[in-house]
């Protein structure tokens, strides 16, 4: 039984492997740009849509109407969502030859430079998951999402957590978070980094959705990085210590960075599972 496991194991490894090649050799083909996510990425990994959807039940656990997941790729989180929720969906991306799921339409917008093709208020719901990060100009996505969204509508988005104790680490003795990296000058064809040129820390996303009109804005995390807990063990503490000085003197400054409003953020950026977390997702609802 193991052995027949792990073998059905490499052979998805394998084929991976090979579609992200092939991803790769029709990108360079096209001479397409490392802020364009590959057709293998985004949504690839069981446990964003999972926490997505345990995200959109904590929010609206009876939500229906019409649902937009904006870089939807090959549909793989809408074919959750719509399993899960009574909703209508539509797609959005950089092109339309991804999705593969039979009758949904993609429309084409390229984020970088475009709003999204939709009237204001049109949907109930709205995802956007492994997006942000290839992007230039990630807030006036979030500002397009509150646009297309209907008052009191819930919209979720995830990114790769750059706050987590192994990516702490990295950017401390290499100067780059995890899944981040250097980016050839010169070329801007896809690279180690998948086209990641945009690391997004909870704060910064928070407080983004905030000014773009969100409210009831919570995070939660995919999975939990077993190798972190060795790093967590020396350094749980001391970071909780450095936390609460270190607000309690931001409150005190002439500034007073951290005030009512603000406070849970920065208190999140420490806490537990963010620590430990592979990837963020935010949920949140549209004031």
């Amino acid at each position: 039984m193991n052995a027949t496991r792990l073998t059905e194991k490499d052979e998805r490894r394998a084929t991976r492997r090979a579609e992200r090649e092939a991803a790769h050799q029709r990108a360079r083909e096209r001479g397409e740009t490392s802020l364009t996510r590959l057709p293998t990425e985004g949504l690839s990994i069981p446990q964003i849509a999972l926490a997505t959807i345990e995200k959109i039940r904590q929010l609206a656990p009876k939500i229906s109407g019409d649902y937009l997941d904006i870089g939807a790729g090959n549909g793989e989180l809408i074919d959750a969502v719509t399993r899960t929720f009574p909703v209508k969906p539509r797609a959005c991306d950089y092109r339309d030859d991804l999705m593969a799921i039979d009758g949904i339409r993609v429309d084409v917008a390229d984020l970088n430079t475009q709003a999204l093709p939709y009237p204001d208020a049109s949907f109930d719901l709205v995802t956007c998951t492994e997006v942000i990060e290839h992007l230039e100009h990630y807030r006036s996505t979030l500002r397009e999402a509150a646009r297309v969204l209907r008052p009191g509508g819930v919209f979720v988005v995830s990114t790769p957590n750059v706050l987590n104790l192994r990516s702490r680490l990295r950017y401390l003795f290499f100067g780059f978070f995890n899944m981040f990296g250097p980016l050839r000058l010169g070329d801007d064809r896809y690279h180690s980094t998948h086209g990641h040129i945009n690391p997004v820390s909870y704060f910064y996303l928070a407080h983004s959705l905030s000014v773009a009109g969100f409210r009831d804005i919570s995070v939660s995390v995919d999975k939990l990085q077993r190798r972190s807990w060795i790093p967590l063990s020396l350094l749980w503490l001391p970071i909780r210590i450095v936390t609460e000085f270190s607000i309690r003197r931001e409150k005190r400054e002439k500034l007073q960075t951290v005030n009512a409003e603000n406070e849970p953020f920065v208190r999140d950026m420490n806490r537990l599972d963010v620590l430990l977390g592979r990837t963020i997702v935010v949920g949140c609802r549209k004031r």
